[in-house]
């Protein structure tokens, strides 16, 4: 344990109780990043903990990444350094809520599960499916700004969270936005917080607005026999009157995958289009017309995936993350935003990419948000790999868009910035780092640029 560690737990343990300041090396491992161990995990129970425990970090010259059950910890740059993790477990309290009014505030601590278990007693529910699944945290969700398929319909963290708590490493508590809808004064400031991965300040509660459950959902499948007619298919379902809450293409490995163990397990030779939809039973009839309709005039027949399927598929689909890296824990996983309509054309090249490499790729799109998942399954060298990765970037912004890699050992981090080039905001963004944290005591050279 280094000198400023080991001088800085006592005054750890004064602000949250010698027992709630961990060495164990078991707690570190567990919240490790890309082969670095925090050298103590300290667990405040209070918003006004945590923001003592960052300003004592930040004092005592201490580098901290906060977390709780690290299901994002695996995206971003190699940290420069990586003394203390604060971790957020304690704070899963829920204070405002109102079902009337849609709104309710809760800690950051608390799991996406429990949240949507707690508010979904009164036909309520925050409307995401971001990685990490239902161990997900709500800080985590709204440090990374994480969303998944249903963005199509519903939009990102951003467009629901109505106001923030936010600890600094001043010591200071700061609040944006309002408890309820119609004031959100000051929620510009907390637009910094959200994709920032925690290199800001620490989200410690946050304030949502609610939305009510679908009476009724339905998950449609539609195969595709190539990337044209998949293309063709995307634009007739978006711009017909359906509405789907959420839709994906899946290429051919990503649907055996994801359909393995269902009805339709067999059908996953072949790319698939995934399409829910959510409303009354009589919207739903009619929704099934249009889909078959539009079905048979692209020669692709419409099956229907069962309740408990769909939930499973749909799972598997906006938290591959952690199911893929339990089976292939070697696999790269990548992710591009770009105009919707060249998602097609990116997939092919990415596609076309693995093949000449001969590394197995599974890859799908949300369709109608312009997100390109994709996952390198098997890989050769690093230095093939890099190469493949650059290639990857090159297409990606040849197509207007941009590609992060989300997952990769540390020894590629190490050739490759898993954000891709700086842009020209890149000076406003390192201001505002110096302005927030001006000791970088935040997740020093994990965000973009390394800062």
């Amino acid at each position: 344990m280094s000198t400023a560690v080991e001088t800085a737990q006592p005054s750890f343990a004064a602000i949250v109780g010698a027992a709630r300041v961990v060495a164990d090396p078991a707690h570190a491992a567990a919240l490790s990043v890309d082969g670095q161990a925090p050298q103590c995990v300290v667990f405040p129970t209070t918003a006004e903990q945590v923001a003592a425990v960052l300003r004592c970090a930040a004092e005592h010259g201490l580098a901290v990444i906060a977390c709780r059950n690290a299901t994002k910890l695996g995206v971003g740059n190699v940290p420069r350094r990586y003394d203390v993790a604060v971790s957020l477990k304690e704070l899963q309290r829920v204070g405002h809520y109102e079902p009337a009014d849609l709104t309710v505030t809760a800690e950051a601590g608390m799991e996406f599960g429990d949240f949507q278990q707690f508010v979904g007693r009164d036909g309520l529910w925050l409307p995401l499916d971001p990685p990490g699944g239902a161990r997900a945290s709500l800080g985590g969700i709204l440090a990374t700004n994480a969303s998944g398929p249903l963005r199509l319909s519903y939009g990102a963290p951003r467009d629901m969270v109505i106001g923030m708590k936010i600890a600094t490493t001043e010591g200071k508590l700061i609040k944006t936005g309002a408890r309820v809808v119609k004031s959100v004064a000051g929620y510009d400031m907390a637009k910094l917080l959200l994709g920032s991965y925690g290199t800001l300040g620490v989200i410690v509660e946050a304030s949502f607005r609610l939305y009510p459950l679908p009476h009724e959902r339905m998950t449609f499948v539609l195969p595709a026999g190539t990337l044209g007619i998949a293309r063709d298919l995307r634009q007739r379902i978006l711009q017909s009157p359906i509405q789907p809450m959420r839709a994906v293409l899946l290429d051919a490995l990503a649907a055996k995958l994801t359909l393995a163990g269902t009805s339709l397990q067999g059908k996953g030779e072949e790319p698939q289009l995934l399409v829910e939809v959510g409303a009354s039973v009589r919207v739903l009839e009619r929704c099934t017309r249009e889909i078959e309709e539009l079905g048979q005039a692209a020669g692709a027949p419409v099956d229907r995936l069962g309740t408990e399927e769909a939930s499973s598929a749909w799972l598997s689909i906006s938290d591959f993350r952690t199911w893929l890296l339990r089976t292939c824990p070697g696999a790269v996983l990548v992710r591009a935003a770009l105009p919707d309509s060249a998602t097609e054309e990116l997939l092919s090249r990415a596609q076309q990419e693995a093949e000449n490499e001969r590394i197995p790729l599974a890859g799908f799109c949300q369709l109608g948000v312009g997100i390109v998942n994709l996952a390198l399954l098997e890989t050769s060298t690093a230095a093939a790999l890099v190469a493949l990765l650059r290639r990857l970037r090159k297409a990606a912004q040849g197509l207007g868009g941009v590609l992060v890699v989300e997952h990769c050992h540390w020894d590629i981090k190490s050739r490759v910035d898993v954000w891709g080039s700086t842009g020209d905001d890149f000076a406003v963004m390192a201001k505002v780092k110096a302005a927030w944290d001006p000791k970088g005591t935040l997740a020093p050279g994990r965000f973009v640029g390394g800062i």
